[in-house]
This record gives C-alpha cells, sequence and structure tokens, in this order.
C-alpha cells in the first residue's frame, strides 16, 4: 500500500533500490561516451559513489533520518568518483541537509531538499555546464516545486511521477545543450545515471520492486567474489588408468570441488573431461596426472586480459604504497610534500624520482575516490600538500578532499593528463612559498600540449571525422587530432598536428601494450620529422593508451 509520506525506514530502501538500478545499467552508461574510446567510466564512477552511501545506508540498525541522512551524505563524500561521481555526492550532500531534522518526507519538504540538493551540486563544480546531470537534477527539482506549487495537496506518487518525467525530457534535452553530445548520438551519461537512480527509488516506492533485490545484489557480490578467489578456468582431457566407474567419477568431483567452482566432471573408460574455476589451476592438473594420461589443456584467467593487467599492476602498486606510507609516517615531518595519481609501473617510477611522496592507483577507468585522496594526504608526513590528478575527470575528487583536509594545507594543481603532471613537479621550485609555486606550477601546465593514443569501441561520427570500431585514434586536449588504421602512421599524423614552430620537446611514452623497439622506431621517425625538437622516450606501461605524446 503506498503512503504520501516518505518515513526513515522507506527512505533508506528507496536509496538501496536507486544504488540497485543503477548498478545494474553501468555498463549501459559507461558505453555513453562522447569520444568511443575504451574507457568510458561515468557509470562505474557514479555507481562506486553511490554503492559507498548504500553499504553505510544498509548498515543502519536504528532507522531516523538523521542516520539514513548521514549515510547517504558522508558515504557519497568519501567513496565519490569522477566529476560525475562528486556531483552525485553534493546531490545527496544537500537533500540530507534538510531531510536530517524531519520525522517524514512529504511533497513540500521534498521540494527544499530537492533545491538545496541542485545549490550544492551547483555550488560544488567551478564553472557549472548545461546539458549535464546538473541540467537533469534541475529540472527534476524545478518541475517537483512547480507540482507542489499548482497542487500543495498533490499525492506523493503523482508528484515522484511528475518529476522523473521532466528529469528524462531534460535528459533526451542534453545533446541540445552540448552539440558535441549531439554529433555523438548520445544523451549525457550522468544525467542518465541520475535518471536511473530517480527511476529506482520511484519504482521501490510504488511496488514495482521489492526488498528481493538487495538479496539478489548480494548473492551477485559473493559470485563476482567467487570468480575473483577462482581466478583460472581449467578444461582438461585425461585418459584413465584404470576403468573409470561411477564411484570415481564422484570422488574426482569431490577433490575438483576443495580446490574450485563450478565443478563439472563427465568420465567414461577412455575419456574424462574436467571443468573447474580454481584460484591454482597446478593443482588440478597434478590432481588428475595421478587418475590418468593428460590430453588436452586449456588454462584460461577469468579476467580478461586487460583487467587482469591492470589488477595486478594495481596489486603492485597497492603493495609500494603501504610500504612508502609506513617509511613516510615514521620520517621527520617536512614542509611540503606531493601525492600524484597514476597508472603503470614506468610512469609510477617517473613520478617517484621526480619526489612524489604517495602514488595514488589510478586514471582512466579506474579514478581514486575523494577518501583515496584522504587516506594519500594523511600519509604525507608533511605541512603542505601538492596534489597531482593527472586527469580531468579526478580533479572535482582531489578538490572535494582538499575541503575535508584541516591540518595540513593542501594544494590541488589542476593536471588534466600525465605530461601536465610531469611538467608541474619539473617546475617546482623549493626555494619559493606554497603559493608561488602553485601559481607558477599553474603556468607551467599551461604549455602542455598531449594526445592520447588508443583505438575506437564503436562507430561515431565527431570533429567532422568517421570513426569505426578499431580504428586508432589520437585524442589531443581537445578533439580527436588523427584516425587511421595504423598505430604508427596514426601517432605521426596526431603529433604533427600539436607542433609548432616554437616547440621546443617531444615526450613520448609508450604502454604496455608496445614493444621497446616499435616505441623506439616511433622516436626515431619523429627525431628525423621535427629535428628542432628534442624527443625523450620514456617506458609508462601504461593500460589503454598505446602513446602518451606530449609537445612543450
Amino acid at each position: 500500500m503506498q503512503t504520501n509520506t516518505i518515513d526513515a525506514a522507506l527512505c533508506a530502501r528507496m536509496f538501496l533500490a536507486g544504488a540497485k538500478r543503477l548498478e545494474s545499467k553501468k555498463d549501459w552508461i559507461n558505453e555513453l561516451n562522447v569520444f568511443p574510446v575504451p574507457d568510458g567510466d561515468t557509470g562505474t564512477n557514479m555507481t562506486m559513489t553511490v554503492m559507498s552511501a548504500a553499504k553505510e545506508v544498509a548498515g543502519i540498525t536504528e532507522m531516523t533520518m538523521a542516520k539514513v541522512s548521514k549515510a547517504m551524505s558522508s558515504g557519497s563524500l568519501r567513496g565519490a568518483r569522477g566529476n560525475s561521481g562528486v556531483i552525485l555526492s553534493q546531490l545527496l550532500r544537500g537533500f540530507s541537509k534538510v531531510i536530517k531534522d524531519c520525522d517524514e518526507i512529504d511533497p513540500m519538504i521534498a521540494c527544499s531538499a530537492f533545491q538545496k540538493a541542485v545549490e550544492t551540486a551547483y555550488k560544488a563544480v567551478m564553472k557549472p555546464k548545461e546539458g549535464t546531470i546538473l541540467t537533469v537534477a534541475r529540472g527534476f527539482c524545478d518541475e517537483a516545486l512547480r507540482l507542489y506549487e499548482e497542487d500543495p495537496e498533490i499525492g506523493m506518487d503523482a508528484f515522484l511521477q511528475g518529476a522523473i518525467a521532466k528529469a528524462v525530457s531534460e535528459l533526451e534535452r542534453t545533446p541540445e545543450l552540448l552539440p558535441v553530445l549531439k554529433e555523438a548520438g548520445v544523451v549525457d551519461s550522468g544525467g542518465q545515471g541520475l535518471v536511473e537512480i530517480l527511476q529506482g527509488a520511484y519504482d521501490l516506492f510504488a511496488g514495482k520492486v521489492d526488498d528481493s533485490i538487495f538479496e539478489e545484489e548480494e548473492a551477485e557480490e559473493n559470485a563476482a567474489a567467487r570468480i575473483r578467489e577462482s581466478g583460472y578456468c581449467v578444461e582438461l582431457v585425461i585418459t584413465p588408468f584404470e576403468p573409470f566407474r561411477e564411484e570415481d567419477e564422484i570422488a574426482l568431483e569431490q577433490a575438483m570441488s576443495g580446490m574450485g567452482e563450478d565443478v563439472c566432471v563427465l568420465g567414461e573408460d577412455q575419456s574424462v573431461k574436467v571443468h573447474v574455476h580454481a584460484k591454482r589451476p597446478g593443482d588440478v592438473i597434478n590432481h588428475v596426472m595421478e587418475i590418468g594420461r593428460l590430453g588436452s589443456v586449456k588454462v584460461d584467467s577469468l579476467l580478461d586480459p586487460h583487467r587482469e593487467k591492470v589488477v595486478k599492476e594495481a596489486d603492485r602498486m597497492k603493495a609500494r604504497e603501504k610500504k612508502k606510507a609506513r617509511e613516510q609516517l615514521l620520517s621527520e615531518r617536512k614542509e611540503t610534500g606531493f601525492i600524484s595519481v597514476s597508472c603503470g609501473e614506468g610512469l609510477s617510477s617517473i613520478f617517484a624520482d621526480l619526489g612524489t611522496d604517495q602514488i595514488i592507483e589510478g586514471g582512466q577507468t579506474m579514478n581514486p575516490s575523494t577518501e583515496d585522496m584522504l587516506n594519500a594526504i594523511e600519509a604525507v608526513n608533511a605541512d603542505n600538500v601538492f596534489i597531482l590528478p593527472n586527469n580531468k575527470n579526478i580533479i572535482l575528487a582531489a578538490s572535494q578532499a582538499q575541503r575535508l583536509v584541516k591540518d595540513k594545507k593542501v594544494y590541488v594543481i589542476p593536471t588534466r593528463n600525465i605530461p601536465q603532471g610531469i611538467s608541474a613537479l619539473i617546475s617546482y621550485n623549493p626555494e619559493k612559498t606554497c603559493i608561488q609555486n602553485e601559481s607558477e606550477m599553474c603556468e607551467a601546465i599551461r604549455h602542455v600540449e598531449t594526445c592520447q593514443m588508443t583505438y575506437a569501441v564503436r562507430d561515431t561520427h565527431i570533429d567532422d571525422k568517421e570513426i569505426h570500431e578499431g580504428d586508432i585514434m589520437g585524442v589531443g586536449d581537445k578533439g580527436i587530432l588523427a584516425v587511421g588504421r595504423d598505430l604508427k602512421e596514426t601517432t605521426l599524423e596526431a603529433v604533427g598536428n600539436m607542433v609548432r614552430d616554437d616547440s621546443e620537446l617531444i615526450s613520448v611514452y609508450y604502454g604496455c601494450d608496445v614493444t621497446e623497439e616499435d616505441a623506439g622506431e616511433l622516436a626515431d621517425q619523429l627525431s628525423e620529422a621535427y629535428p628542432g625538437c628534442e624527443v625523450e622516450l620514456n617506458r609508462g606501461d601504461q593500460p589503454i593508451y598505446y602513446y602518451i605524446v606530449s609537445v612543450e
């Protein structure tokens, strides 16, 4: 039975339902990327942000509006990732400020909460842009207020339905407000994520979904955990030494179940087939070799190759970060420290050599959260801390962490890519004050032009260029610089579109999917093509981008 007010328990359930719906749509939202590159992360960022809050909400034992609002606000604030995640956290923060002192939410209180949410989110962005999640949020809020003023006795169901319908229409209008969306044929991904949260919350209110969705979520999380634990898919065939009986099949199944998940054994006298997801494939192979002669063997990672590489690199980085954090805390406190966001062992080594105290693993597809920033700031034993986000989608999270720190002075240098971060560090002068360095580091990054070489994941038309799935693209600071089928040729074209008469330095950072030999050949061709420029070649090991090239 529906109600015309929302109490704390219902508010919590609606929030969890909205989070669940967003989580189910995250991959699709990731694909709503203007540039067709394999790094769409809006859905992931918003999901991780809202799930950080959802965990706190789900853990409340005594439901009060004050506790629900605090869980939504603090959980999303610390878990915020990427620009969309930070804006979402600010929407929740503003909304929570109004409802925290209420026992129930009615349309009038909801209007005030929605207004505060939009006001808080707009203030968090230095240059608010229409055609984004902000536009969708404001449309939802304005329509809610209009509906209430038109009919103060309006029912909650009609009130929510009408406001969500407006949010959807504002989402559909985003391509008209941002030409780049229209050219790419997509709506704003952050706005889409917000609509999914609102729709999920309403569906629970209206009885269209029930609490079993949370049980399903837990089952999915457990399944994902099993996959992470059982790291390999092992398929093999053996010829048994002895006649293979039914009891032998049962015994082998039991043995395999002790080694992994998703066990399947199909046996007969001449051939026994085994399938298992196991953490240690060698144990599986050794065991079956005691039963029969090994025939075909197939071992595949349950993680896709790219993701596995990223995960392994992340594990190595975390180990180094923990070691360095311990060393920092034991060292004498110094005046100034540095934090850099980096992805790739080579790039991280460069930042470490330039004096970075804490390196946060992240970048495209892996935007670190506000809490990651706070932990790194705490680990740097210094009075002043400079943060280099090195990605335009991480700057807001860094700025949010900056506002939360009280015992240190934090400076966020708005570096939008790796080369800018390196340039900022090189320009730091220990003889000058932090304020002077902040100004000069910001000035230094203005003179760095960058392109990143990757591949297209879908067909599209953007920047007056026809792009097809699988094409190589050079993505510059303001658009697509070059498109082609050959990596080296397309890279040379992209760099050619950046080099100017006064250019002096070309820096090339080659990724984990490029050999040192191929990178050296590219550097030689650049040196030949631009004799007036010094060409530096560096091992980056970054995923996704074959090359990151900067021109200064």
